[in-house]
């Protein structure tokens, strides 16, 4: 754990603030450079990354808060200190994509087009977001034995415990280069987006059973599978349905 990076007098630079605003900043650049050959305005796609950001960052805070209540009940003002995290992904995602409908419907805009321009980079943002967690000790996984190969004490209660975060990272790499390499061959608008859905729906479903900091509450499932599983659901039926709309489109051209 290393959860300050470093201090300049009496202020603290927290190591998971600085990650996530380094991914965002790696993102938006990238995003940014890509735009054009979306078809996209450079200053609209801006404005849009950074709706998501904000939202998402709300959102996933809200639901933390809201998963944790008694606690922020009793300490209010802690509702608005990030610098040791405290973000729940999923709760980002559902206010972002509101969001993100709003903001194309008032710009005229394609939804599906911007959500494959942004798609890879926001597995690309998540990662840095991942490793931000290593350092602060948060999203621990399960606890192993002191003499596990890749055991570290990487979480407040000082026991060993497997590195969640650091797969997780390497897991969301890998996502944004598979997805980065399918955007210049997609068929449909869309089909990126519902990828990065799919694919984000299987990694975490799975990642779940190797963290140790989330409780199970149905079925031996926690939270995040269970949502996970209806997002991969309802992406993979999106895809399939849009897939079979071009599928017709070609054939009838």
């Amino acid at each position: 754990m290393h959860p300050i990076l470093f201090k300049l007098g009496p202020i603290s630079v927290y190591s998971y603030g600085v990650m996530v605003a380094l991914g965002f900043a790696v993102s938006l650049g990238l995003i940014w450079h890509r735009a054009p050959t979306f078809g996209l305005d450079r200053d609209k796609v801006i404005d849009y990354a950074i709706l998501v950001l904000i939202t998402g960052v709300a959102g996933a805070r809200i639901l933390y808060v809201l998963l944790n209540l008694e606690y922020y009940v009793a300490r209010p003002l802690e509702v608005v200190n990030l610098s040791k995290g405290g973000l729940v992904w999923y709760g980002g995602f559902a206010l972002a994509l509101t969001a993100s409908l709003l903001f194309v419907r008032i710009k005229r805009l394609d939804f599906w087009a911007m959500s494959d321009l942004v798609a890879p980079y926001l597995a690309l943002a998540q990662a840095f977001g991942r490793v931000g967690c290593f350092f602060n000790g948060c999203c621990y996984g399960v606890e192993v034995r002191q003499d596990f190969p890749l055991g570290a004490v990487l979480a407040p209660d000082g026991i060993s415990r497997f590195p969640a975060q650091l797969y997780s990272a390497f897991l969301l790499i890998a996502i944004f280069a598979l997805l980065r390499f399918w955007q210049d061959r997609k068929h449909f608008n869309g089909e990126i987006f519902l990828g990065y859905c799919m694919l984000y729906a299987d990694k975490r479903f799975f990642m779940e059973f190797l963290r140790g900091d989330n409780p199970k509450i149905l079925m031996g499932l926690t939270l995040s599978q269970l949502i996970s599983i209806s997002v991969f659901m309802v992406a993979s039926a999106l895809f399939v349905y849009m897939l079979e709309r071009w599928k017709k489109g070609i054939s009838s051209a």
